[in-house]
Parts: structure tokens; sequence; C-alpha cells
């Protein structure tokens, strides 16, 4: 299950999206309504303090938080972008983001993704990579901040940012299959 909403990064959102398809699974897109989502590209800008913000693609989704029955899913991808700001204060991400943590599903949370678990304190006492200006609120939230492009702590996977994807989209993959393939001995 993908769980993402308007403003969640294109690349963040697409290479775990694919990379899934890829291993043989289905995903499934899931978000507040059955519009399909806006995604955005962040790029940085030497001429900006921050980076910058353009449309990217829309992804079309499967089926709206309120109807996801998470006991048809085996993982969580949580994608970054400003996604995560917004999507966190929904009872049904809640709900569904609890589901998976209390179960010790495998999770991925990419970039800004890892605010989602933190804002209901779900990564107290867990590894989690973010990207780096949020460090402080992961940090408040109780987990410990590494600062690498695929930190695996059990279930969860994590990385800072889209510039990770190689080297966490193999990792998420080895985490994925290992819980899967376990489930299903």
């Amino acid at each position: 299950l993908l769980l993402t909403g308007d403003a969640a990064e294109e690349l963040d959102t697409m290479y775990p999206y694919y990379r899934v398809q890829e291993g043989g699974w289905d995903v499934d897109v899931s978000s507040r309504t059955m519009r399909d989502v806006q995604l955005v590209i962040h790029e940085f800008d030497p001429d900006s303090d921050a980076y910058v913000e353009k449309n990217g693609r829309k992804l079309p989704v499967d089926v709206p938080w309120a109807e996801v029955d998470v006991e048809r899913y085996d993982a969580l991808i949580i994608p970054g972008g400003r996604a995560p700001e917004w999507i966190r204060v929904d009872a049904d991400v809640r709900r569904i983001t609890e589901h998976f943590f209390a179960r010790n599903l495998p999770i991925a949370l990419v970039c800004h993704g890892a605010q989602v678990p933190a804002v209901y304190g779900l990564l107290k006492g867990r590894k989690t990579a973010c990207f780096p200006p949020i460090t402080g609120d992961m940090e408040n939230a109780g987990a410990t901040v590494i600062d690498a492009p695929d930190v695996v702590d059990g279930n969860l996977v994590s990385c800072r940012g889209w510039p990770d994807m190689p080297q966490f989209g193999r990792v998420m993959m080895e985490v994925f299959s290992k819980s899967v393939n376990s489930a299903s001995a």
C-alpha cells in the first residue's frame, strides 16, 4: 500500500511505486479521495535558500484511505514531499499507519514520509533517515536519525530523499522480500 496525497514528491513516490512492481508485487495507491494525486517535483536551485517546487505527474488512486482494508496488504510505503505534513492529521491515515507498526509489517519511509509515524509516537526508540531539515522533529519524536541512504531498523527502512533511491530501492526490496517470505513460510 502506498499512502500519499497531493504535493508528494514525484521521485519519492514513483521510484518505490515502480520498484515494488518490478519485484513482482501489486501496489495500491491510497489517498483521501479517488481523484488523481498531484505530484510535485522538488529541485535544488542555487538562487534559492530552499528547494523549489513544480507540478509533476498525476498519480491515479486505487482506494481512498477510509476504504483501506489493512488486512489485504503486506507492506506500507509513505513517500515524502509536502504530503506527509497534511495527510498525518487524517484519522484513517493514523489507523493504517498504526496497523503496520503494531503488526511489525515492512514499512518504507522516504524523505518527509517519517513525519507521519513520528506524529503518532511510532518512531520513539527507532532508527530512521529523513530529509535533513526535519532531523530535529524526528529527534523530538524520540527517533535516532541516521544520515544514510538506506537505514534499516527491523521492519522499518528509510532514506533521506530521492537522491538515495538506488541504495534505498535495493534495501527496501530486501526488507519487503524477507518479511513477505517469512510470513508465507
